[in-house]
């Protein structure tokens, strides 16, 4: 049965905010009926040529293989560290390869707001609409984040906004934990060099990441808990991330609370 009316509707935001955005072919293909398979060749090493311009000779070089996760997180730290300035910092991530997710994605997704505000908001990871706009919560969940702000009387000009994951993940999937432990240093020393008073962490995913805690976020969100931003030791409070208020409805009455609770420790 083919849905209509808001049905549809539904169905077709559904696989937006899912990752599908392009058709593949007009019609429908069985991936299921038998075929003759066409003989496979092996994958062949990508080639480059030095020309030698004196001898015109030229010799193949194999392309050089993508570093091993421990080898990729290792450069990471090495490389966040070596950040002055948040300006510095996004430059190293634009050209950092270490992470395949940029391979996948549109672009890189670095942060929106003040950089100077003392409220830091980080999730997870950029969805379709950020990895188009290359600003961190843009679609639905960032109209979300923006009520809820607003509702505490601060809009983006009065916070700064992050993700752990800077690039979109292909299809809206969840980073894999080499995805987010590659990345974990650059947003540590993006924390660190914001410098904020207080930092809310959106989803379980990124309280889990950046404060170490185990339990889920039914049972963690709407407590305070300490962060150490490499210069000081700040308030932490996790929370609800906008897309799971959005599936779930009834829960925003928990993330008002949170909300009210960051108003009042920031004197609001």
């Amino acid at each position: 049965m083919i849905p209509t009316g808001d049905r549809a509707h539904d169905l077709l935001d559904f696989y937006l905010e899912a990752g599908v955005d392009a058709l593949v072919g007009e019609e429908p293909v069985d991936r299921f009926a038998a075929t003759e398979a066409a003989p496979v060749r092996a994958p062949q090493p990508a080639i480059r040529r030095d020309v030698d311009v004196t001898s015109r000779a030229a010799a193949p070089i194999t392309a050089v293989a993508p570093p091993a996760p421990d080898e990729a997180a290792m450069a990471a730290r090495e490389a966040a560290r070596s950040a002055q300035s948040l300006d510095e910092l996004r430059a190293i991530l634009s050209g950092f390869e270490g992470c395949a997710l940029r391979a996948t994605a549109t672009q890189l997704v670095f942060s929106d707001g003040n950089p100077e505000a003392r409220l830091m908001l980080v999730g997870e990871a950029p969805g379709r609409d950020e990895d188009i706009e290359g600003l961190p919560f843009v679609g639905r969940s960032g109209k979300l984040l923006d009520l809820m702000l607003k509702a505490i009387g601060l809009d983006r000009s009065q916070v700064y906004i992050a993700n752990i994951v800077p690039w979109r993940p292909p299809g809206n999937r969840t980073p894999t934990p080499q995805e987010s432990q590659i990345c974990l240093p650059f947003i540590l020393r993006q924390i660190e060099l914001a410098d904020p008073d207080i930092l809310v962490c959106l989803g379980g995913p990124s309280a889990q990441t950046l404060l170490g805690i185990k339990d889920g976020i039914t049972k963690t969100r709407g407590r305070w808990f300490t962060f150490n931003t490499g210069k000081r030791e700040i308030r932490a409070m996790p929370t609800f991330h906008p897309a799971f208020l959005l599936r779930s409805p009834l829960q925003k009455r928990f993330a008002w609370r949170d909300f009210l609770a960051i108003r009042k420790a920031l004197g609001n």
